[in-house]
């Protein structure tokens, strides 16, 4: 009996320490070694979504029962606003994708995944929109925690927190977002775009994850599908998959279209 014991304290011991390590290459929240380009500090694209298969039931965190939304419609909320960064990038977020600080993203304990918000500094009247993929924060009286582009967007960082006002973005009937495919004349829009702005080279971020087989898989597959060049860049351990270049604005707002309206509804255009 006493091995026995030995044996179940040196278990509950292992585990403890497990759990106290963390999932996490950090054991405390940073701050990124670069800004937010312009293509980053983008809002995020409001479209019609179904539900996430992840993180939409109840759910208990530190012993307190948190019960998810089921729609989003008519939402406002006024409270304090934090901002999440290097600990997090690159891990899984409540609905399953993956955590990039330098994409339009939210956390949120109740709405369900993924929710469209604009969210105002109070401070200064700045907004932004961002996409809700992910549950929390469960400290203090916060009511939203922020990606690190949408903190840096609502000039923010400086103390950490804001007071915010959040609004949910359900009628998406009002956004810019396409409902049908354009149909429009290429050789007349490439004239235009050769008139009218110097040639740019532009690219399509099609989404970001830290797992090197599936960025080469997705690749190869976009790839053949769209007949484009398609590279997986990394930096901190991040892969972007992007395609392109593009120098003809009809093929590159086209594609982008089809990605959004497909499988990749954060796509967005990146000029490099």
């Amino acid at each position: 009996m006493g091995t026995l014991h030995k044996l179940f304290f040196f278990v509950l011991l292992t585990l403890l320490t497990a759990c106290s390590s963390g999932r996490y290459q950090h054991a405390n929240d940073s701050t990124p070694s670069r800004l937010p380009n312009q293509a980053e500090l983008k809002d995020a694209t409001p479209r019609a979504e179904n539900h996430s298969r992840g993180g939409n039931k109840n759910y208990q965190v530190r012993g307190i029962n948190y019960q998810v939304l089921t729609h989003a419609q008519n939402f406002e909320e006024i409270g304090t606003a934090s901002w999440y960064g290097r600990k997090f990038h690159g891990h899984l977020t409540s609905n399953g994708e993956i955590y990039d600080m330098y994409s339009m993203s939210a956390a949120h304990k109740n709405l369900p995944l993924p929710t469209y918000l604009k969210v105002t500094n109070l401070a200064n009247n700045k907004s932004v929109i961002v996409r809700v993929n992910d549950r929390g924060p469960f400290h203090q009286k916060r009511i939203i925690d922020l990606s690190y582009s949408a903190a840096y967007k609502l000039d923010m960082l400086k103390t950490g927190t804001a007071e915010v006002k959040i609004t949910s973005i359900t009628n998406f009937n009002k956004t810019n977002v396409p409902k049908e495919p354009l149909i429009v004349n290429i050789k007349k829009s490439i004239i235009d775009s050769q008139l009218n702005e110097p040639p740019t080279k532009k690219y399509i971020q099609v989404f970001a994850t830290s797992k090197l087989e599936l960025a080469k898989k997705t690749a190869l597959l976009l790839s053949k599908k769209h007949l484009q060049t398609v590279n997986y860049l990394e930096e901190n351990k991040i892969y972007r998959i992007q395609i392109g270049p593009f120098l003809d604005n009809t093929v590159i707002n086209k594609l982008l279209l089809e990605l959004k309206q497909g499988s990749y509804p954060n796509a967005y255009l990146r000029n490099l």
